[in-house]
Order: C-alpha cells, then structure tokens, then sequence
C-alpha cells in the first residue's frame, strides 16, 4: 500500500475554499520561499507549508502563525519531503554544520567553545 493511498481527496483533508482564499492571503504577505532565503536567493513561494504535518488536525492546519511557512514548489516537494521522512533537517549554517539539532551530526559535535569539561 502507498504512502498517498489512504489520504482522500484534498477538499477532504481540509483544503477548500476557505484555505484557498487564506492561501492567497498569506502568500500575498509572505512572498518569499523561506528556505531559497535561507541559502541567499530570492524566489517567490507558491505553496504554503505546514511546518509540523496537520494530518487532520484542524488546530496545526489553520495555526498561520506558528504551523505556517512560505515555499517554492520545489522546496515543498523536494527538500521538505525529504525532511519528513528522515525527521531532520539537511540545512548546513555557514560553518558547514547542519542547522537542525536533530541530525545525526550534531549527536558527536563538539560544544561551541571546546570539548570535554575540565
């Protein structure tokens, strides 16, 4: 069985009409793909994320402020996609460390500031 089999039709999962007038809205106020800006470009976003998957639940679906986030289309279908699946983020700061704290990488970082306590 696939990943998309069981997740009915998009009207069904909560995206009618009125996500479509809210969509507008806050990519009108949120032009920008969050992460395109994260890696220094300037692309517009077409798609409004949910940061934390809803799956349903209508609180984390309509939570503009903290649930909500601006992405390009390929943004949304690649790198997000990924980071669902692995529970991670693969964003890299400019030290070359990955941003999320999560990632595995970040299990034998050293602390800022040094090593081992003395």
């Amino acid at each position: 069985m696939g990943r998309y089999e069981n997740r009915g039709s998009a009207r069904e999962r909560g995206y009618t009409r009125r996500w479509d007038k809210a969509r507008a809205t806050y990519l009108r106020s949120h032009p920008l793909c969050r992460m395109c800006e994260g890696q220094g470009l300037t692309v517009a976003a077409t798609v409004v994320d949910h940061i934390i998957p809803h799956k349903g639940d209508q609180k984390l679906f309509w939570d503009i402020e903290g649930n909500w986030q601006p992405l390009c289309k390929f943004h949304h279908d690649s790198a997000k996609q990924a980071e669902e699946g692995r529970g991670y983020s693969g964003e890299v700061g400019l030290d070359g460390w990955p941003l999320d704290q999560k990632h595995p990488a970040n299990r034998i970082r050293p602390p800022p500031g040094g090593g081992s306590k003395v």
